[in-house]
């Protein structure tokens, strides 16, 4: 059985590779950084002018110095800006996998803002930040607020290929790691002004923070107008938040509440 369950995943791995899931675009090839730039949003949030353009630059100039392609994976030696798309997305849904080193921390940033957390749960140095509760949670977030800590512990070991899906509506996020459901429906708080709602959209980055890591299949499913009421009306008065409208796509000129 053991043996069957590995084939199983090896050979999803692979299709997936070649092909992403129906519906969804991928933002990796397999063979280059094409579509991602280097940006660390905490590096230019106090820069103004010419002193944040600078930076902006530095940035982008650096990037493959500390990220690359190996084996067919991005990689990175846990150094450097993070890898960031060209592209801002709004309400969606993204399919990665990652492997990251022993004792690592790292992290997928949503529209620009922090984060989806990934961590070794084994690391003890790291307990005293919830890492032994494990990944696959929205660690910015406040304390005590919903989302912050894993709903499960779900990480396979480190070394070993972690399976992540985040779907992001509005500003409700809700993650899967391996199969299994690690945040429903949180609302992601603006880590740079907690009174103030996140972007309508902004960049998907994958965060490097002292470790290295690898990651592929890399996938993104753009979630339109309808689709997006509908996700938000199956969780009743939980799925509305009064800061940003959402057209429906009725013909009809009625909103719904995100």
């Amino acid at each position: 059985m053991r043996l069957l369950t590995t084939l199983i995943a090896v050979a999803t791995s692979a299709l997936f590779a070649d092909s992403p899931p129906a519906g969804f675009t991928p933002l990796f090839n397999g063979k280059d950084l094409a579509g991602w730039y280097g940006y660390n949003p905490h590096s230019v949030t106090k820069l103004t002018g010419e002193k944040k353009d600078a930076m902006l630059k530095k940035m982008r100039d650096e990037f493959t110095q500390h990220w690359s392609v190996k084996d067919g994976d991005i990689f990175n030696t846990g150094t450097g800006a993070y890898a960031t798309t060209d592209k801002d997305y709004g309400d969606f849904e993204l399919v990665l996998e990652y492997n990251m080193a022993p004792k690592g921390d790292s992290g997928v940033y949503l529209r620009g803002v922090p984060q989806v957390q990934i961590w070794d749960p084994t690391d003890e140095k790291a307990f005293k930040h919830g890492a032994q509760l494990g990944s696959g949670a929205l660690w910015n977030n406040s304390p005590g607020k919903p989302g912050k800590d894993p709903l499960v512990l779900a990480d396979k070991p480190a070394g070993e290929w972690n399976t992540m899906r985040i779907r992001m509506v509005g500003a409700r996020v809700s993650i899967w790691l391996n199969g299994k459901q690690t945040v429903d429906h949180a609302t992601l708080e603006n880590y740079y002004d907690r009174k103030t709602a996140i972007p309508a959209k902004g960049p998907i980055s994958l965060q490097t923070h002292g470790a290295p890591i690898r990651w592929r299949n890399i996938a993104i499913r753009e979630i339109a107008g309808d689709e997006a009421n509908r996700i938000l009306a199956s969780h009743g008065k939980t799925g509305f938040n009064r800061r940003r409208l959402h057209p429906l796509q009725d013909g009809q000129g009625r909103h719904a509440l995100l």
